[in-house]
């Protein structure tokens, strides 16, 4: 904040997985908590509900198209490996190591196996899409798809639950990609004032869990996801409140204008490794030096 500017929260947003609770149970598959419990749970339900003959269903469905939401699904995968956040809070650039180089390696396995191929076409409406027809047993998605998942027109409305995104295993937690939205007041205004107050308005507690009630969107305070008022109405914002307190940042405050650079290069990377055009290896030591060019003595 400065005299000049002014720009506060209104509501965040963070992806969680989405099971299909009735089929987990009618299978005895519990709930998995690590990658690798994912990757079996979402195997045994596909395999066992083909086998059953219902062809189509998929056993995890994500975004892995060439594209933002790939950077957010790949962050998730590496930071929950303990292969840290792409360039840090210091400016270092820190991906290429052997813990994300497993993640994405990781990734990769999924796909033409518990994952369709297209997958490395989709985004966040492919996947729900998929979903939402009854023909994925797992999902990662944003808030809104749960929302849709649960209308009237959805195969899947009441047969769902969400959780936190898996972790890489041992000691490691889960992250979920940051996202949300801003209000901010202009500097060239003339009704700096008005404007200012109606800023912290919008940003506090009245406004937001007005905009929960009606909405649907998550608060940025913590104490909103314990509201009898808002539970009552939404029940899907208490269910994210550990998914919000897990959340990870993009590295933009760190790479300054350069992020969607530094984004893209990264999903790119990323991409390279789950269509298997290069090995993760190789993708990540080339990024870091991409990286390392692009920002030559200090980011700017």
């Amino acid at each position: 904040m400065s005299p000049h500017c002014l720009e506060r929260s209104i509501f965040t947003d963070a992806p969680a997985l989405c099971y299909r609770k009735d089929l987990l149970e009618k299978h005895g598959v519990a709930v998995p908590t690590t990658r690798e419990e994912l990757a079996v749970a979402a195997k045994t339900v596909q395999d066992a509900e083909r086998a059953a003959g219902n062809s189509q269903i998929w056993g995890f469905v994500w975004q892995g198209n060439a594209y933002e939401g790939l950077t957010c699904n790949a962050l998730e995968w590496v930071k929950s490996s303990g292969g840290r956040q792409i360039v840090e809070a210091d400016g270092s650039i820190s991906i290429n190591n052997e813990k994300a180089v497993a993640a994405l390696e990781t990734a990769k396995s999924w796909v033409g196996t518990i994952s369709p191929e297209g997958v490395l076409a989709y985004q966040e409406e492919e996947a729900r899409g998929l979903w939402q027809t009854g023909n994925a047993v797992f999902m990662r998605n944003w808030p809104y798809a749960y929302t849709l998942g649960n209308g009237d027109d959805s195969a899947v409305k009441g047969l769902f639950d969400v959780t936190t995104l898996p972790t890489g295993g041992g000691n490691d937690s889960s992250a979920a990609t940051l996202g949300g939205w801003n209000i901010a007041v202009s500097k060239y205004g003339d009704q700096q004032e008005a404007a200012i107050s109606l800023a912290l308005y919008l940003s506090g507690p009245e406004a937001q869990k007005q905009r929960a009630l009606t909405e649907s969107n998550l608060p940025t305070i913590v104490a909103l996801y314990d509201d009898a008022d808002i539970a009552a109405a939404q029940p899907i914002i208490p269910r994210w409140k550990d998914v919000f307190l897990q959340a990870v940042p993009r590295p933009s405050a760190p790479t300054l204008g350069a992020y969607n650079e530094v984004s893209a290069k990264f999903w790119s990377a990323a991409h390279d490794v789950l269509s298997g055009n290069k090995t993760a290896t190789v993708a990540l030591e080339d990024l870091e030096a991409d990286l390392s060019d692009l920002k030559g003595d200090a980011w700017n």
